[in-house]
Order: C-alpha cells, then structure tokens, then sequence
C-alpha cells in the first residue's frame, strides 16, 4: 500500500518591497529590450540606405573611368590601398568575360541579374549586397558588392556603442529603483512597528502624520476599528458593572428572606419569607435570561435574511401564556382586529416571540392593577405591516421615551421591580433585523403606544 503523501508546507508569501522590486525591475528590462530590438531594426535600416548608397555612388565613380585600356585578354586587379578597402568589391564584365576586379572579389560573377539596380545573392557560401549598372560601353555591366557579414558588424558596432552606455546605467539604475521602492513601503514598515509596540490594552488612535494618502485609508481604517473596540469595551464594562449590581439586589434579597426564613418561629412568618424567597430567585432568573438574550443578540453581527415568522398564531400564543399574569393583576389582555392572518415578521420565531414578549411584558408590568393592554396586526399599506401594543398605564414623558433602549433604565416612581433590559432587548432586535420601532402616547387608552413597522 502506498504512504499518504505528506502535505505541502505553504509557501511564504513574498514581502512587498519583493514583489514591487521584481515587477518594476521586469517591466524596466522588457521596455530595455523592446527598445533594443526597435533600435536595431531602425539603425538596420539606416545602415542598409548609407551603405546602398556607398554601393551606388562606388558604381558611379567606376562608370566614369575610362575602360578602352583594359585588356580583354588579361585580367586587371585593382590594388588594396587600404586596410577598410576590402569592404567593397567591384567587378567590370564585357558580355561574360570579367575585365577587372578588386582584389577582394570573388572570380565568379557577383550576380547573375543584368539589369541596373540592388540585387541579393549567394556566392560560394556567402550572402552579398550588390549594385548593377551599365559602363559607358554599352556591353560593359559594372557589379559592386559588400558582404552581408560586414554590413551586420557595422549595424552591430553603432548599436553596441549606442547601448553601451544603457547597459552600464542598468546597474544604477537598479540600485535607484531599490532605494526608491524600500523608501516607498517604509511607511508600511514604521506602521507595523507602531501596531506591535502598542500594549494589548491600547486603544489609542494611531498618528497620521506623515503618513502617504496611499496608506491613510489603512491607518484611518485602523483607527475607526480602534474608536469601535474602545466604545465596545466601555459598554461592555458598564454593562458588566450594572449587571454585576443588578444582581446583587435580588442575591441579597433571597439572602436575607432565607435568613428571615431560618430563624423564624411562627410558621406564617416562615411561610411569607419562603414565598419572598422564591420571587427573588425568579427576579434573579429572569434577569439572567434577559442578560444572555442580550449577549446573543449582541453577538449576531448579520441577520438571517431569509427567516420570517407568520405573526397572529404566534402573536395568540403568546398573549395566552400571558394571560394568566394579566388575570392576577385583574389587567385585561385584549388582542383587537384586524389580527391579519397573512402577515409575516421577518424575524426567526424565537426572537418574534422575544419580542412580542417583551413588549406585552412591560406593558402589563408597568400598568395599574385594573388596566387594559391591546394588542393589534395590520397592514395599512401595501409593503408595510406593523404590529402595536397599547395600555392604560401612567405613558412616559418624552424624555423617557427618548431613553427607552438603555441598558438597566427604568423610569422612576412606577413602583414596579425589573431590571429595565426588556426594552434594550426589543431595541438590539429591531436594530439589527432592520425594524422601525416608535412610541407616543395611546389615544384611546392614554398610556404607552408602541409601533413595530416593517
């Protein structure tokens, strides 16, 4: 049986400074090399007209030479007076006899091509640039030629002098991009030094001086990010700190019921004391579910928007399981029409009830003994539903009202116990499912009207 191969060890990514060298330094040697072979072509083709102009000017000089003293018979050699002279041959033909030559010249014909003009050919191996004219005889062909080889050197020997220079740049040209890359990602670097040398706690901004525009984006971005965390934390620790006191008045009350309790004598007084235990220890339990209701909802970053609840069963239900504490409050827990029976809330159903819990919840809980809470689902318009709930309390002054959401706020003089975290609970739900919630005065019961719309 074979071996599972072993993973790959991923590979580490490059570093900027790297990958900006690399790029720049590749995209300088292409536009090095493109630039080359245009400077070849074009010094090619500037070389090729000089030289074919050399050609036919070396024609003409040997056109106007006197030809009647050259020897059929007898071959004449031009003499090499010059070491660059072997450049350029010529050869003088009568019909098919070669008359004369330069000493550089081949003894077969250069070109077989009769007509005047630049011709290309092969002789003995080699490529040859010629020029044919007539002599001032008629029968005489005047043949100049320059190998293709020496043509080549002298393209060659311009553009080797031309990017000489360039080639030795090259290196200091490196060295500059070098220098001008880690300068530009020296920022970055500064910036990672600051964000590891700040201590776990810190939430200070970071400075933004002399920072680029290019990474002021980055160190605002941080700094925002910083601003939240540090706003997060504050409330976390002042919800903490209230929490932490909140639960130490019913920890202390089922204290000292139980202390009452335990050294009581008279079995009423045992029995009262047991039952004040009890409501403490429920107070207590209601806080904790509210306390982790809110961490939940505090830790759904992104709602699931694809969840809706139909909203009269439900809405029925619960206000069935709340009638029991209406009817011994001798409150009266009225769900009005239209119930619209269509009507859905885009909400999980665990949190619709939160929800209408919460709001039917204070609503009897804030209300005199004798008082009526309705609850009423319509559809006003199309594409928006609402859910209401009103009652007969004492309502709140406007300032209260604008006060509904904070964590552990409860308006005074109510004589009612509770921890003020169901309305910080219907706030975080409808914030974060995109809810429109309003409150104002009821006109029909004169106390508190809530308005959920969606």
């Amino acid at each position: 049986m074979s071996s599972a191969a072993a993973p790959r060890t991923p590979r580490a990514p490059r570093s900027l400074q790297a990958r900006l060298l690399t790029t720049v330094l590749a995209l300088v040697l292409v536009a090095w090399g493109v630039a080359a072979a245009l400077a070849w072509h074009e010094t090619d083709e500037e070389v090729s007209e000089l030289l074919d102009a050399h050609l036919a000017q070396t024609a003409a000089l040997l056109r106007l030479q006197p030809l009647d003293e050259l020897d059929e018979n007898r071959l004449n050699e031009a003499p090499e007076l010059d070491k660059h002279q072997p450049r350029v041959v010529f050869q003088l033909w009568h019909e098919d006899q070669l008359l004369a030559r330069s000493a550089s010249a081949p003894q077969e014909p250069l070109t077989q091509r009769r007509q005047r003009g630049f011709a290309d050919s092969q002789v003995a191996g080699k490529a040859w640039r010629v020029f044919v004219t007539q002599g001032r005889e008629r029968d005489v062909r005047i043949v100049v030629g320059e190998l293709r080889s020496v043509r080549r050197e002298i393209v060659l020997a311009s553009l080797t002098s031309t990017l000489k220079p360039m080639l030795w740049a090259l290196p200091l040209l490196t060295l500059g991009i070098w220098w001008a890359v880690r300068g530009s990602v020296r920022p970055l670097s500064r910036l990672g030094n600051a964000v590891a040398a700040r201590q776990p706690q810190s939430l200070a901004p970071l400075s933004t001086a002399g920072v680029p525009p290019e990474v002021l984006p980055l160190v605002t971005a941080l700094n925002d990010l910083f601003e939240r965390m540090a706003r997060l934390l504050a409330t976390e620790q002042q919800f903490t700190a209230d929490a932490a006191h909140e639960l130490r008045t019913p920890i202390a009350g089922i204290r000292m019921q139980a202390q009452v309790a335990q050294g009581a004598t008279d079995p009423q007084e045992r029995t009262t004391a047991l039952q004040a235990t009890v409501q403490g220890c429920d107070r207590a339990t209601r806080l904790v579910e509210q306390l982790l209701q809110l961490a939940r909802l505090d830790a759904e970053s992104a709602p699931d928007s694809g969840s809706t609840t139909p909203l009269a069963d439900m809405a029925g239900q619960v206000a069935a399981d709340l009638q029991a504490t209406a009817e011994r409050r001798q409150q009266r827990l009225v769900v009005r029409e239209p119930l619209a029976p269509n009507v859905h809330i885009p909400l999980p159903e665990p949190l619709a009830r939160v929800l209408l819990r919460n709001l039917l919840d204070n609503a009897l809980r804030y209300s005199p003994e004798g008082a009526e809470v309705r609850l009423q689902i319509s559809a006003p318009n199309e594409g928006q539903a609402q859910l209401i709930v009103e009652d007969s309390g004492p309502g709140l002054t406007p300032e209260e009202q604008a006060r509904l959401g904070e964590r552990f706020f409860r308006a005074l003089g109510t004589g009612q116990s509770g921890s003020g975290l169901g309305w910080s609970i219907i706030v975080r739900i409808a914030r974060l499912h995109h809810l429109q919630v309003a409150t104002d005065r009821s006109p029909g019961l004169g106390g508190l009207r809530v308005k959920v719309r969606w």
